[in-house]
């Protein structure tokens, strides 16, 4: 028995979200927000949170500035009970920062990437990620000093027998390039969202778009907001309806369908059963602000997964 079910490379920093802001956004006046919340923020450090909130045992490196946001940020995720034993603490950049400004279903975020992109292949410890039976990373295009031999990595820790998942979220640069192709062999679980797995195929149809993916990756599963999941597993596409609900907030909502989906792949479900538990916990992640204040509220979380089968879908047997 491993010591952890997931490990994770990811970047870490807090959201700073104001509400309630016009969408043009006029200069040299001071616009009021109706409402503000500050909460643990990134792709890569919401998943590791809300799997760690579902019982999963998480491990995550990162790199923080020697500040008070980092701090804070590092707090959030250990809360959750993740192993942040090898956070690595940066001395001269500061930690990240994003700041949200929702407009309903729109949203501008801007982001202060600090130390995001300073975690480096050499900064792992390979013996550490082998003692997880799983590998996850978020935010690709993001993490740029990962980018010199991740491709490698990813070949060695599928020989050590540990199992891949990536989520590469958006390239703000729109390029989709090194290193994602060449990594993509050693991927057992591949998790964009419909825009992102379109806009790297060059594809406008997703249908044609995942068959251009299923050459390098067995297992895609595409995350379509309000349409929920299509899932290509063993040749074969399958729908998955989303749960649903009344949105508080969508930050974090595919990060958190992650969680979910792994904690149950993990335990032996198939592709199809865990996209329905991470349609329910990505809809949890909804009923409030940010990504993680959900699953951080546990009468919440516990009421909500349990009213919408989360542990009935656990208890199936595989």
């Amino acid at each position: 028995m491993k010591p952890f079910d997931i490990a994770i490379a990811g970047e870490i920093n807090l959201d700073l979200i104001l509400y309630g802001l016009p969408l043009q956004m006029a200069v040299e006046r001071e616009l009021l927000a109706s409402d503000f919340r500050v909460t643990l923020g990134s792709s890569s450090a919401i998943m590791a949170h809300n799997a760690a909130t579902l019982g999963a045992r998480v491990a995550f490196t990162t790199v923080v500035g020697s500040d008070e946001l980092g701090r804070i940020a590092l707090e959030r995720l250990q809360s959750s009970g993740v192993d942040t034993s090898h956070t690595i603490h940066h001395s001269t950049l500061a930690t990240g920062v994003t700041l949200l400004l929702p407009h309903g279903s729109d949203r501008h975020i801007l982001t202060y990437p600090g130390t995001i992109a300073e975690l480096t292949v050499d900064d792992l410890d390979f013996d550490f990620l082998t003692q997880a039976r799983h590998f996850h990373l978020s935010s690709l295009y993001l993490q740029k000093g990962l980018h010199a031999g991740l491709p490698d990595m990813l070949r060695r820790l599928k020989h050590a027998g540990v199992t891949i998942s990536l989520d590469t979220n958006d390239d703000p640069d729109d390029r989709w390039g090194a290193p994602l192709w060449d990594s993509l062999p050693n991927i057992d679980l591949f998790l964009p969202s419909e825009s992102e797995l379109c806009r790297m195929t060059g594809c406008s149809d997703l249908d044609a778009a995942i068959a251009v993916l299923a050459r390098h990756v067995p297992t895609i599963v595409v995350k379509r907001g309000s349409s929920g999941v299509r899932v290509h597993s063993k040749d074969k596409n399958t729908d998955v309806a989303p749960v649903n609900v009344v949105p508080v907030d969508t930050i974090g909502a595919g990060d958190s369908f992650d969680a979910g989906f792994l904690c149950a792949y993990l335990m032996g479900r198939d592709a199809v059963t865990a996209a329905r538990a991470g349609n329910i916990t990505g809809a949890l992640s909804t009923q409030a602000t940010g990504g993680t204040e959900a699953f951080r509220n546990s009468e919440q979380r516990e009421v909500f997964l349990r009213a919408h089968g989360f542990f009935d879908l656990l208890a199936t047997t595989p």
